[in-house]
């Protein structure tokens, strides 16, 4: 379907850089794949921890709530390194059908293991952890193959579109996991998770891509290369250093924030995802906004949303009205929502052109193990300081970041 058969107001709405992108019929296939998928990570979101807190023991909940959603998510970084001399040479299609293979087949044997009354905490983190095995050679295939289907002047209209299904799916995903882990099941939530990933590899299989493209977005040897080159700008250096430690902060939330819900508060699964739903909204729309900010100067605005973030998490803290917490963690989600766009649009200006390629490998190699190990580090946390002091911990730590990033960024202009 060509551009001029779209109705004629329908196509006034839609702005004007993502109507040639629009237009390509194999992208709008593909586009139609990743929302359901990224639909199933948004239940995803409620589900896992959820599951995790009915089948553990009650005394160590707190660490296999943390263990569960750090297998979601950490053996991706296992993948990347692990297989990385075998699949990043392989076409970017394949990466992508084996990542979504691997997910419903082990996410799709966790609601059969618990039919069957076999699934135990161990398992459940078992299976949760190969499933994750080629997510991040998953997310490599995903982009390089947008980059191989479009021309460089579509590549960024894309690129947003499907960061905003993104957000979009964390909006609708956990307000419909909430009310199916409350009335039916989590495990039930999981299967259905899986069925999305099915969805995509068959419609992947059924449609007609690129086969010539390989993966070099996670290649050892390029993010050698591009952490040297990054040492050599002080900047960039500490911009890195700064997401890092900011996604790191991040991780112990998704822990924290479930056992907050059903420990702290008593209350059922629709108020988990009621949070995640707000904070989707919130992202949604800061992240649609961050292109107000293009006139400002960027590494303020990044240092802000840092601050901003994290004072938003502060209230959890303290024994204040739940409605309290849902307003902050929905305004939290509209600060939080530009950074990763407004971080590698300031990697982008500042970086030599002819090494931007290298020091945004080395970027993602890093980043690949922040968050995931923060989840990893919740799990521990919450179970010896409690959900309440973990929340607003981690907003007080990140309050901290941004305010020695200020100084640093302070000091650096004064001595310019």
């Amino acid at each position: 379907m060509h551009l001029h058969k779209v109705p004629s107001m329908f196509g006034r709405l839609i702005p004007s850089a993502y109507r040639p992108v629009l237009a390509n019929r194999v992208f709008r296939r593909l586009i139609l794949g990743f929302a359901v998928s990224y639909l199933g990570d948004g239940m995803s979101f409620v589900a896992v921890a959820w599951l995790a807190i009915e089948l553990a023991p009650q005394a160590a909940t707190g660490l296999w709530v943390g263990g569960a959603v750090a297998a979601y998510t950490l053996p991706g970084v296992v993948g990347a390194l692990v297989f990385g001399r075998r699949l990043r040479r392989v076409p970017a299609r394949r990466l992508l059908l084996a990542d979504n293979t691997v997910r419903a087949v082990f996410l799709g044997a966790v609601p059969l293991a618990w039919l069957a009354g076999l699934l135990t905490p161990p398992l459940y983190v078992v299976l949760l952890a190969v499933s994750s095995l080629l997510h991040a050679w998953g997310s490599a295939g995903k982009y390089t193959l947008l980059a191989e289907l479009l021309p460089d002047e579509q590549r960024l209209a894309a690129n947003t579109l499907v960061s905003s299904l993104n957000f979009a799916a964390t909006i609708a995903g956990p307000a419909l996991a909430g009310v199916l882990v409350t009335y039916v099941s989590s495990a039930l939530v999981l299967g259905l998770d899986a069925l999305t990933y099915l969805f995509l590899a068959v419609l992947i299989v059924r449609t007609r891509l690129p086969e010539s493209g390989e993966v070099s977005a996670v290649d050892r040897a390029a993010a050698r290369g591009g952490l040297a080159l990054l040492r050599s700008h002080p900047e960039l250096l500490g911009l890195l250093t700064l997401t890092w430690f900011f996604n790191l902060l991040y991780g112990p939330v998704e822990v924290a924030l479930p056992l907050h819900v059903t420990d702290d508060l008593h209350a059922p699964g629709t108020l988990l995802g009621l949070y995640w739903m707000l904070f989707g909204i919130g992202a949604l729309l800061g992240g649609l906004a961050a292109g107000a900010l293009r006139q400002r100067p960027l590494w303020p605005v990044t240092v802000g949303i840092v601050i901003g973030w994290g004072l938003s998490l502060l209230p959890f803290g303290f024994h204040v009205p739940t409605a309290v917490t849902v307003v902050c963690f929905a305004l939290g989600g509209a600060i939080y929502g530009p950074f990763v766009a407004l971080s590698v649009t300031l990697m982008q200006a500042k970086s030599p052109p002819q090494h931007l390629s290298a020091m945004l490998a080395a970027r993602s190699a890093a980043l690949l193990t922040a968050s995931p190990l923060g989840t990893a580090i919740g799990g521990p946390l919450t179970a010896a300081l409690g959900p309440r002091a973990t929340l607003g911990g981690s907003g007080l730590a990140t309050v901290a970041l941004g305010t020695v990033a200020c100084l640093l960024l302070l000091t650096r202009r004064r001595n310019q």
